[in-house]
């Protein structure tokens, strides 16, 4: 099997670029993230996000609503540019070195995926006449989560002379800040206080502490020089920086290497951060900076043999899935203390939020190919139930738990309730991922410790929310639904849909299970009823459903078509993305969608209408939707696929697959869009293949879109490994790992063993 794949990007250094760069090129490993950015910085009027992150550290700060309503949140989190332990400069000769004061004769990026590391590659012409040579790899090492290296290799091609690197060390930075973009902050204020600024030996370290959370962050750097001459060394402190000055003699045709290590940790992990960081390093530095790749390169050996994916007849599309890919794992948090951001740890867009985005769009990534990585979020939203209580009292249930629309620590972070709090379906996507989760995976454990009271809670939480109206109906008032563009309305489809699957799916497994020990235990600490439990029975089948009859249609709320349609072929290109350029008011009076609503409902929850009404509603939200969120074309595409509409779904997968790498909504360079990225996979796995594991088992239904020769892919399903193929002939599975199973194909009931591969004419 290939594990090295490559991003490779020529280098221009025109601003916009660069900073596109700076995410494309991020180093993460769902505990640290590090910008892209240049160890030597960029000139002033550059547009730079410079920016080193730790999942789930943050600082609490004023949201001062302009009328103080009961109960509006009027504080956030937001994620901690945590420090600077990237910069370095270099002097070679007396002259500076850096892409904008000297020649450059040859620029690229390099993202390697397989040994999982990124590299810069410059060759300069300097003003002395000599070729100098810099590669710079980074790694934020995914065995060791703490340590993020930086290797400055440097190479005197044609001279000798001297050089000297210059590495920074400075605790105190600001966030970054964007006032006219709502996806960002307005303000860009430092959030840390120094608490410790010492150096100790060669080795430099920090304490920091936020003003409001008391979030601690300790980081720690040392250097080691590798080179045929004796480094003179120095630490020096400058304006709130510690440096280390490096000096070394250059000698034509020699390299020489500047290996600098950093370490980070924070006392929401830690009792005592700086001791973390410091003993970590000094363990760390004796290790060959060898040992530390190859341990990264078998990491990812055993990720690609989990989840690579092969698409034979686009390689532009494979690179890109496998980008996404990759993206992912760098995104995903290593233990349940935090969440997973919109844009992971690559970026400062969103704050840093966590929304309903992972339950819905990368958890099902996670559940198969990496079942564990899916708990770590999981148990991170169990570890918030009792702040999503909190969140239900406050706009007034008295039972139940309502989790935060986007949150840090599992308090609401939105200030704007209409489309932030009223947003109840993140009930539905986090109940969704619980029983997902349990279905292909069986961890009863899971179930019984965490996933059984997170579901009861969150049903709770429904019947606390609808009424029946005279006809019987239990309906759902005053919610928003996916689409941001149409808000607080009653009995949105996708909210009723999903609310109806938590209720009913509550009452089966508290059913199933109630006689175990930790269900009895559950029953009393929260005074589960058997009424309460024939209430969310009666509450999932009396569920109302929005139909229109004129149209044939599953309406996306009660009013929606009775509202004027927005000409969107008249709208201007420069207008887009709406949310940027009109009030909400102004939206919301309109039938326009920002992303998928109800097709996104059918695609879940596919017993709910008839084929007919599904496709029907497709073709009617296709016209009205303008996919300015990232999370749309992918579910378009799926849903596509389940309906048998070939080529709609392999046209809105190109547009999703390559949203990052190509820039496609031109915000990348405020982090990658991780969501997206989930739903890419799921367009080809749960669309192309058709892969979909139901209450009661394994089904696959798979096609192969025009233009592709094939494609291929290994998951997880009970504890097995299995790897299914598709081409223009035929489907076929093997089993790797684990017993036997039965599964359905288009329906039709088939088993796989070990003995040989499964294969059947498509």
């Amino acid at each position: 099997m290939q594990t090295s794949m490559k991003i490779t990007r020529k280098e221009n250094y025109e601003p916009k670029e660069l900073n596109l760069h700076e995410t494309l090129f991020c180093s993460a490993n769902g505990y640290i993230g590090i910008r892209g950015t240049l160890e030597e910085g960029v000139p002033e009027h550059f547009p730079t996000m410079r920016g080193q992150y730790l999942a789930g550290a943050y600082e609490i700060i004023p949201m001062k609503q302009a009328e103080s309503l009961c109960n509006l949140v009027e504080k956030k989190q937001t994620m901690l540019n945590i420090c600077d332990t990237q910069t370095i400069r270099l002097t070679v000769n007396g002259q500076e070195i850096d892409p904008f004061s000297c020649k450059v004769t040859d620029a690229e990026r390099v993202l390697d995926m397989g040994e999982g590391y990124t590299e810069r590659l410059t060759h300069y012409s300097l003003s002395s006449g000599g070729q100098l040579a810099v590669r710079i790899r980074r790694m934020a090492h995914f065995a060791i989560k703490e340590l993020f290296t930086i290797e400055y290799e440097i190479e005197a091609i044609d001279f000798t002379g001297e050089a000297v690197f210059d590495s920074w060390h400075t605790p105190e930075v600001a966030n970054y800040s964007d006032p006219d973009d709502p996806r960002l902050a307005d303000e860009s204020p430092c959030y840390l206080t120094r608490q410790e600024l010492a150096y100790k030996g060669s080795m430099s370290y920090s304490v920091t502490k936020t003003k409001e959370s008391g979030v601690v962050i300790a980081a720690a750097t040392e250097h080691i020089i590798a080179a045929d001459d004796k480094a003179e060394s120095m630490i020096r402190e400058e304006g709130g920086s510690l440096i280390t000055r490096i000096r070394i003699p250059l000698r034509k045709g020699r390299k020489v290497t500047l290996l600098k290590y950093a370490a980070f940790s924070d006392s929401i992990r830690e009792k005592e951060p700086r001791q973390k960081v410091t003993g970590l390093l000094s363990r760390v530095t004796v290790i060959s900076i060898k040992q530390l790749y190859d341990e990264q390169k078998a990491y990812l050996s055993k990720f690609w043999e989990r989840s690579r994916m092969s698409i034979d007849g686009d390689k532009e599309l494979e690179d890109a899935v496998c980008f996404n890919m990759y993206q992912l794992l760098c995104a995903a948090p290593r233990d349940p203390h935090s969440g997973m951001a919109a844009k992971g740890l690559s970026g400062e867009g969103y704050e840093g939020h966590f929304f309903w985005d992972t339950e819905m769009y990368v958890v099902p990534f996670f559940i198969l190919t990496d079942p564990a990585l899916a708990k770590n979020i999981l148990a991170y939203r169990y570890s918030t139930l009792p702040a999503a209580r909190e969140n239900a009292a406050l706009v007034g249930h008295k039972k139940g738990a309502l989790y935060p629309w986007r949150t840090i620590t599992g308090v609401e972070c939105s200030g704007y309730f209409p489309s932030g709090t009223a947003a109840y379906h993140i009930n539905g996507a986090i109940s969704y991922a619980v029983i997902s989760y349990h279905q292909a995976t069986g961890d009863d454990e899971f179930l019984l410790t965490m996933g059984l009271e997170m579901l009861i809670e969150t049903a709770r939480l429904w019947l606390d929310t609808g009424v029946y109206d005279r006809k019987g109906r239990f309906n759902i008032f005053e919610v928003t639904g996916p689409d941001e563009y149409t808000c607080m309305v009653n009995n949105n489809y996708y909210t009723n849909a999903s609310a109806a699957y938590n209720l009913r799916c509550a009452a089966d497994l508290y059913e199933k299970y109630r006689d175990r020990t930790e269900v009895i235990k559950l029953t009393k600490d929260l005074g589960i009823t058997d009424l309460e439990i024939d209430a969310m029975k009666k509450a999932a089948d009396a569920m109302y459903l929005p139909y229109d009859e004129d149209y044939g249609i599953n309406p996306q709320d009660d009013a929606f078509l009775d509202k004027p349609v927005w000409d969107l072929a008249s709208t201007p290109k420069e207008d887009f993305p709406l949310l940027l350029h009109y009030h909400p008011l102004h939206l919301y009076r309109y039938q326009v969608c920002k992303q998928a609503d109800t097709v996104l409902a059918h695609f879940l929850f596919p017993d709910l209408a008839s084929r007919e009404t599904m496709e029907k509603s497709f073709r009617y939200y296709e016209k009205i939707t303008t996919h300015d969120s990232s999370l749309s074309t992918c579910v378009f595409s799926m849903t596509a696929s389940m309906l048998g509409l070939h080529d709609e779904a392999l046209s809105y997968f190109g547009d999703s697959a390559k949203l990052d790498l190509l820039n496609r909504h031109e915000n990348t360079k405020d982090g990658v869009h991780t969501a997206n990225m989930g739903g890419c996979y799921m367009a080809i796995v749960n669309g192309f293949a058709g892969l979909r594991i139901r209450k009661d088992g394994l089904h696959i239904s798979p096609f192969l879109p025009k233009g592709l020769r094939s494609y291929s892919f290994p998951f997880s399903y009970m504890g097995r490994k299995l790897k299914l193929s598709v081409d223009e002939d035929k489907a076929v599975m093997e089993l790797t790992e684990g017993e036997g199973c039965a599964f359905k194909f288009f329906d039709k009931e088939e088993m796989i063993g070990k003995e040989k591969p499964w294969t059947h004419g498509l």
